[in-house]
């Protein structure tokens, strides 16, 4: 299906690995430009040229910290003109109250929570003076089915999930869309970890981690790829009257109460 992307520029953060590699190449396989933004170098060089082995667009890479506020607003300045802005860059540790300190739960809000309030902030205004477009927060299910054991991610998500969906039903006056996803357990290096501590947690043996994947549905976590699919076809104007609404891909886990 062509999704008429081609030609549009789209901005996505966290874009060296995982969800937002995946949504980088999807993206680029449609003809979008791409702005790829993380904190490592190296890791976006080696993103981008995978990437543009399969699809000739163009491809801007920045090693910033959108933690923070002059990594954002040197993007905003530089790149005033995007159709599509992509929050994913996220880091936010596994753990119950105790376990986690003061500033860890602060560094990792300012990367995900305040990295994306303050990138909208800044892309939002950009995207009205230009006439319009999209902006898709990847969140969590944890914001959704709240886990203890993940405090700092789920308070976190369902924030965001808030500040989607308010910022998605006043945005149709400027023509723009916000919309978020909800991913459930998906297979990245960062569920890897998060898997290793509750494996440690409960039978006291990281290596255990791939056993945590068996009350999942179809036994297994979900594909980078999925989630990228939703972005694409949500930036997209086959999805035009779609605002200000969260929609959650995990095989149903947590309408069946056994979210990770």
């Amino acid at each position: 299906m062509d999704l008429n992307l081609r030609g549009r520029t789209a901005l996505i953060t966290g874009a060296s690995k995982g969800i937002g590699f995946a949504t980088a190449r999807t993206l680029a396989d449609e003809g979008c430009n791409l702005i790829l933004v993380s904190r490592t170098a190296a890791d976006l060089d080696a993103a981008r040229q995978k990437i543009a082995a399969q699809s000739p667009v163009r491809i801007i890479t920045h090693a910033l910290d959108i933690s923070k506020s002059t990594s954002i607003d040197r993007l905003a300045a530089e790149h005033n003109d995007i159709d599509i802005m992509v929050n994913n860059a996220s880091a936010i540790p596994a753990g119950r109250l105790n376990e986690i300190d003061e500033k860890r739960w602060r560094d990792s809000w300012e990367l995900k929570v305040f990295g994306y309030i303050n990138m909208t902030r800044a892309f939002y205004a950009a995207m009205k003076k230009k006439g319009g477009g999209v902006i898709i927060n990847i969140l969590g299910v944890a914001g959704e089915r709240l886990e203890s054991n993940y405090i700092a991610g789920s308070t976190g998500n369902a924030g965001l999930m808030a500040f989607t969906k308010s910022m998605g039903a006043a945005s149709p006056a400027d023509n723009i869309r916000v919309v978020g996803i909800n991913p459930g357990p998906i297979a990245t290096e960062r569920l890897e970890t998060i898997m290793q501590k509750r494996a440690q947690d409960m039978y006291g043996d990281a290596t255990r981690w791939r056993e945590m994947y068996a009350p999942l549905p179809f036994g297994r976590a979900g594909k980078p790829e999925e989630i990228a699919s939703m972005v694409a076809f949500l930036a997209s104007d086959l999805s035009a009257y779609t605002t200000g609404t969260v929609i959650t891909i995990d095989a149903g886990a947590a309408s069946r109460g056994n979210a990770i």
